[in-house]
C-alpha cells in the first residue's frame, strides 16, 4: 500500500493543483494521504515531517524570493523594462520583430526580473510589434517565453534565477557552475527556438496568414491563474499593477544600469570577494556547522539583488512616486510563491521519510546510464508532475542530493557538472498546459493553448530536450568547463 499511497498521493497533488486549487491546501492533504495509506502517525508527519521540509526551504530561499520580488516590481514601476523594450525594438525595428522580443525578453530576465513582471511589459511590446510586421499574434507566447524562460532561467551562467540557485547548497556550487556548457546550451536552445519561430512566420506568409484579430493585451489574471503562476515563479501576479508606475521612464543607459549591477555584483561575489574573506567561523554551531561553500551563491545572489534595488532607487527616486507602495507591493510578491514552493518541499519530505520511498529511490538510482541520466528521469519526471521547475528541483534534491553528490565522488563527476544538468533537466519537461507560466503568458496575450501551445513546445520543451542532450553528450566526455 505504501507505493500505491505515494502514486495517488502525487495524483491528487497534480490533478487539485491542475484545476487551480491552492498548494497551501492540496500539497499538506496529498502528503498525509500518503502517510496514511502507508500506516505512518499522520500529526507527527504533518507538524514534524511536512512543516520541517517546508521551513527548512522558506528559511534558505525567503531572502532570494523576497529581493527578487523587489528588484522585479522596481524594475517595472521606475519604467525600466519598458525604456529596454523601446530601445531594442527600435534598434531592430519590425524586419526583425521576433528577434527584438527574444533579445529584449533575454535582457530583462538573465538580469534578474521575474518573468511575471516582464510578461506585463513584453506582451504589449510584442503585439505592436507583430501588427507592424504583420506576423500572426499567436506566435507572440512562443517568441517571448524563448528569451524569458529557457536559457536565461537554466542554462546561462550567473543567472540570479531561483531556478538555477536551488542546485547551489546541496552541490556547493555558484550561480557560474559549468559556464561553458550553460553558455552552449543556451545557444543550442536559442538556435533552434529562432529557427522554429523563422519557419513558422514564413509558412503563415505563404499560407496567407496575417497578424489577425483579437483584443488588445489584458494583464488582469483570475484567481485560478495566480495559483498556477506562484507554484513556478518568484513574483505574484496579484502585485503587478499596485504602486505607481512611471510613464516616461529612464534613458535606456539607466535603464540598463541595474542589470548590469545584479550581473556583475553576482560575479565578483561569486567567484572573488567571498572565497577571500575568512568564515571559518560558520562551521561553530551557532551557524549550523556549515561552511561559505555551502553559502557563497546565496549570499552572491542576494547581495546582487540587493545592489540593484539601491542602484535602482538612487537612479530613479523621482520616477517611484510611490516608493514605500512599490517596495510593499515587491516584497508582499514573494509570500505566496516561497510558501506554496516551500509546500511542495514539504510534501517530498514526507514522501521521501515513508518506507515505500527506499524502492522509488532504488528505482531512480539504478537507470542505466550513470548518475548524469539519473538526475536527469528524476528532474524531469518530478517537474512534470509538478508543473514547476523548481518545486520539482527542490523535491528531487532534497530527497536525492546528497546520493547524487556521493556518487559523482566515486565517479570523478564535478559539482558543477550536476548544477547544470539539474538546471536544465528542470525546465525541459515542467512547461506542461497547467504551469503557471505557460497560462500566465497566454492569459496576458488573449490567446489560448488550441492556438499557440504548439510553437510553445517546440521553442521552449524541445530547444531546451537538445540542449540538454548536448550538455549531457559533452559532459560526459569531457567534463565540466
Amino acid at each position: 500500500m505504501g507505493l500505491l499511497g505515494i502514486l495517488l498521493a502525487l495524483a491528487l497533488l497534480m490533478g487539485l493543483s491542475y484545476r487551480g486549487w491552492s498548494v497551501l491546501l492540496v500539497a499538506p492533504a496529498a502528503a498525509m494521504l500518503a502517510a496514511a495509506l502507508s500506516g505512518e502517525p499522520l500529526l507527527a508527519h504533518w507538524t514534524q515531517t511536512f512543516m520541517g521540509g517546508a521551513s527548512r526551504f522558506v528559511a534558505q530561499w525567503f531572502p532570494l524570493f523576497l529581493l527578487g520580488g523587489l528588484f522585479g516590481k522596481l524594475m517595472d514601476d521606475s519604467g525600466s523594462i519598458a525604456s529596454i523594450a523601446r530601445f531594442l525594438t527600435g534598434r531592430l525595428g519590425t524586419r526583425r520583430a521576433m528577434l527584438s522580443v527574444v533579445i529584449a525578453s533575454t535582457v530583462v530576465t538573465y538580469g534578474g526580473v521575474s518573468v511575471f513582471v516582464a510578461f506585463f511589459v513584453l506582451v504589449p511590446m510584442a503585439q505592436e510589434l507583430f501588427r507592424a510586421a504583420d506576423i500572426p499574434r499567436r506566435l507572440m507566447p512562443a517568441t517571448i517565453c524563448l528569451g524569458a524562460f529557457t536559457y536565461t532561467m537554466s542554462a546561462l551562467p550567473g543567472s540570479p534565477s531561483i531556478n538555477n540557485a536551488i542546485p547551489m547548497p546541496y552541490f556547493g556550487t555558484t550561480p557560474f557552475a559549468a559556464p561553458g556548457l550553460g553558455i552552449i546550451a543556451a545557444i543550442v536552445t536559442l538556435a533552434f527556438g529562432m529557427w522554429w519561430l523563422n519557419r513558422a512566420e514564413a509558412a503563415a506568409r505563404r499560407a496567407g496568414e496575417g497578424f489577425g484579430g483579437g483584443s488588445a493585451a489584458a494583464p488582469a489574471l483570475d484567481e485560478r491563474i495566480r495559483e498556477h503562476a506562484t507554484a513556478t515563479g518568484d513574483f505574484d501576479p496579484a502585485e503587478i499593477r499596485l504602486g505607481g508606475q512611471s510613464e516616461g521612464g529612464p534613458p535606456t543607459v539607466l535603464a540598463i544600469l541595474p542589470l548590469v549591477v545584479v550581473i556583475v555584483m553576482n560575479f565578483l561575489m561569486s567567484l572573488v570577494v567571498l572565497l577571500r574573506l575568512d568564515f571559518s567561523y560558520l562551521a561553530g554551531e551557532a551557524w549550523g556547522g556549515t561552511s561559505i561553500g555551502a553559502l557563497a551563491g546565496i549570499w552572491s545572489v542576494a547581495l546582487a539583488l540587493a545592489a540593484g534595488s539601491l542602484t535602482l532607487v538612487l537612479l530613479n527616486s523621482r520616477r517611484l512616486e510611490s516608493l514605500r507602495v512599490s517596495m510593499d507591493s515587491g516584497a508582499n510578491s514573494s509570500v505566496l510563491p516561497v510558501m506554496t514552493v516551500g509546500s511542495l518541499v514539504g510534501f517530498g519530505a514526507v514522501v521521501a521519510a515513508l518506507p515505500a520511498f527506499g524502492a522509488v529511490r532504488d528505482a531512480v538510482l539504478s537507470i542505466q546510464g550513470g548518475p548524469l541520466i539519473s538526475l536527469t528521469v528524476s528532474m524531469n519526471t518530478l517537474a512534470a508532475m509538478t508543473g514547476s521547475a523548481s518545486g520539482g528541483m527542490a523535491i528531487a534534491l532534497d530527497a536525492l542530493g546528497e546520493t547524487y553528490m556521493r556518487l559523482a565522488g566515486e565517479q570523478g563527476i564535478a559539482p558543477s557538472l550536476l548544477h547544470r544538468v539539474s538546471t536544465i533537466s528542470a525546465g525541459t519537461l515542467d512547461a506542461l498546459p497547467h504551469n503557471g507560466t505557460v497560462l500566465t503568458v497566454l492569459q496576458v496575450s488573449r490567446l489560448t493553448h488550441r492556438e499557440s501551445y504548439f510553437d510553445m513546445i517546440m521553442t521552449v520543451k524541445v530547444s531546451t530536450i537538445l540542449a540538454l542532450v548536448v550538455v549531457l553528450i559533452l559532459g560526459s566526455a569531457f567534463g565540466s568547463f
